[in-house]
């Protein structure tokens, strides 16, 4: 049986969780919040913060959070309809039900995914012996997979008809739609949702068909990759690793996996003989994939990502994964322009070697941040050695920073014991996010508990929404994770209703921002993100420089990179920060919108900056 939405929302309305917690613990007011020793784990001093209005807590100790429902959840030992019910009568709250079959469901699931299977043999053999697969097999062939690794792989060719695979398959509108094969046409029939494309086959864990990436022939027309529709009740990306079932033994024995973007990163490094591959789905390496390897005894994870996407990871998460499931997160330091997939089949050795020399992700990212950097004289090697310690402020543990610190002051020649004071001063405006246990409860992290400076802005959304309206925009979140809090947030109400839009990481932190108003300035909390977003840019439109052949071109993207760097650095002045930031945010929006809708992959820069 499950609660009708409503009650749910009723319930949570009616109940008063400062007084549930207080039957539980000695809890004081402190300011606009509350605050307690946390009965969810034994403590002597206060940690446990709860924002009334918001209706959400969040304990600094043992980072656990969410809203009164999930209090008395942990400390009932219930689960969410036994909370529901409890506070239910307690309020005087008649719930409404609706009946749900499990077994049903469970049977229906079961019938769509032998569904999936089913297509993926059909895609298999066309693709074998197909007559008008002829192009895709001679377009495999000349990228290097012969019959041998198609058969292993199990790669489909999805015919061009509008329902070739419905007119096979000949399932009811209902299973067509949510098994992600095929959808209902505005004609009203069966339409394919795969066409003209050759099909990698998604499996999860346990070697089931649950999806597939589609990539579309040279010269045809369409995104480049298409993925199974997240609305297919079979598939969930975030929770899948594409090759994790075909090298799951090795992973095992090893103890480590090679994580990589795509497919064809996953099936070249194969050929390389490094069968420890695996590739997210479409999105980013979530704390599912990292709690998916665990399982799997892979405590060495080496990210395989192109140079800028491994830059831009998003580190506080990194850093709070190595800390609560003892891992090691490395980068793997590819040619410039290389993949996985292409350098598994022209230079096997070479990516042999990017993967057993592969850095720490910390160094990988103070070696980005340093590279190209001008050190030519005191000022430029100055900005430059600040700029790297501001990734070093990223890691939680001091023993890690400062011999990073040390290193930085070595290579730009300042001072250690400076740049060590600077290091320290500017230590609270970066952190990570919460850890999370593979039981959901939240893992101890550093007392100082800092924040990004994305996670600060979301803070203002929160509690200063009207100070950031028309100014924030979900481009200039790096973070997935933040950046699907934010985009509820703008889509929301209030806190507690973007909670009920986001996953549970991404509600974990709007928990943990909402007991917490912060103090810094709004411009300042801007001008941080306005530094990281331009960076990002920056890194951007240096690779195309570097790729495009077309000179006018790429003097506009060196003009474009100019300019970003001499705003930046007008951020640090106060008096011309307001006035920059009015400039600049809105050149970086564009830019990003710009950046996300090029199919290509190319980027045509602004003409936003000044001449």
């Amino acid at each position: 049986m499950g609660i009708v939405a409503d009650d749910v929302a009723r319930v949570r309305a009616a109940t008063d969780i400062v007084a549930i917690i207080a039957e539980h613990t000695e809890i004081k007011r402190s300011g606009r919040q509350w605050m307690a020793r946390c009965p969810l784990h034994g403590e002597r001093t206060p940690s446990l913060s709860v924002s009334p209005d918001k209706g959400v807590y969040y304990c600094f100790g043992c980072q656990r959070s969410g809203d009164v429902i999930t209090f008395v959840q942990e400390i009932e030992g219930l689960d969410f309809a036994g909370a529901v019910e409890m506070l239910a009568g307690r309020a005087g709250i008649r719930l409404h039900y609706t009946s749900r079959d499990e077994s049903a469901a469970q049977s229906r699931r079961k019938r769509l995914m032998e569904s999936v299977g089913k297509a993926k043999d059909f895609y298999h053999q066309r693709l074998l012996d197909g007559t008008d697969a002829g192009p895709a097999r001679n377009y495999l062939r000349s990228r290097g997979y012969d019959g041998d690794l198609v058969r292993r792989w199990k790669l489909g060719w999805a015919p061009d008809g509008w329902d070739v695979l419905a007119r096979h398959l000949r399932l009811s509108d209902e299973d067509l739609r949510d098994s992600g094969l095929g959808f209902l046409n505005r004609g009203g029939r069966q339409q394919d949702f795969f066409r003209g494309r050759i099909l990698f086959p998604i499996t999860d864990e346990r070697g089931e068909a649950v999806g597939f990436g589609g990539r579309i022939m040279p010269e045809a027309d369409g995104p480049k990759y298409l993925n199974t529709s997240t609305d297919a009740k079979t598939y969930d990306k975030s929770k899948v690793l594409y090759g994790l079932h075909e090298h799951r033994k090795e992973i095992v024995k090893a103890g480590q996996a090679v994580v990589c973007e795509g497919y064809t990163d996953v099936i070249g490094c194969a050929v390389a003989g490094i069968e420890l591959a695996v590739a997210t789905c479409g999105t980013a390496l979530t704390e599912d994939h990292v709690r998916l390897l665990e399982r799997f005894s892979a405590n060495r994870l080496v990210l395989a990502f192109d140079a800028d996407t491994a830059g831009l990871a998003a580190a506080g998460r990194v850093y709070a994964w190595e800390r609560q499931y003892e891992l090691e997160v490395l980068v793997a330091d590819l040619p410039p322009g290389a993949d996985p997939g292409d350098l598994g089949r022209s230079d096997p050795k070479a990516l042999e070697a990017a993967v057993q020399h592969a850095l720490p992700f910390l160094q990988f990212r103070v070696d980005r941040a340093l590279a190209g950097a001008d050190l030519s004289t005191i000022e430029s090697r100055a900005r430059s050695a600040e700029r790297a310690v501001a990734v070093v402020n990223e890691h939680p543990d001091p023993m890690v920073r400062d011999p990073h610190v040390v290193a930085i002051a070595d290579r730009c020649q300042v001072d250690p014991d400076h740049l060590r004071r600077f290091a320290a001063g500017g230590a609270g405006s970066a952190g990570s996010a919460p850890a999370r246990s593979a039981g959901g409860r939240r893992a101890p992290r550093p007392a100082d508990d800092r924040l990004t400076p994305e996670d600060e802005a979301l803070r203002l959304m929160v509690h200063r929404r009207d100070e950031v309206a028309g100014r924030l925009h979900a481009t200039l979140f790096g973070d997935p994770l933040n950046r699907e809090a934010f985009e509820a947030l703008e889509h929301a109400g209030g806190v507690m209703e973007a909670c009920d839009l986001v996953s549970e990481p991404a509600a974990h932190l709007l928990h943990r921002l909402a007991v917490d108003e912060g103090s810094a300035s709004t411009d300042d909390v801007l001008a941080r993100v306005a530094r990281l977003t331009a960076g990002r840019a920056m890194n951007e439109l240096r690779r195309l420089a570097g790729t495009v052949d077309d000179s006018p071109m790429r003097q506009h993207y060196i003009a474009s990179m100019a300019w970003l760097k001499a705003q930046s650095e007008r951020l640090d002045e106060r008096d011309t920060r307001a006035d920059t930031l009015t400039s600049l945010l809105p050149w970086l929006v564009e830019h990003g919108r710009r950046s996300e809708g090029s199919a290509s992959g190319s980027l045509i820069a602004s003409k936003a900056d000044p001449g």
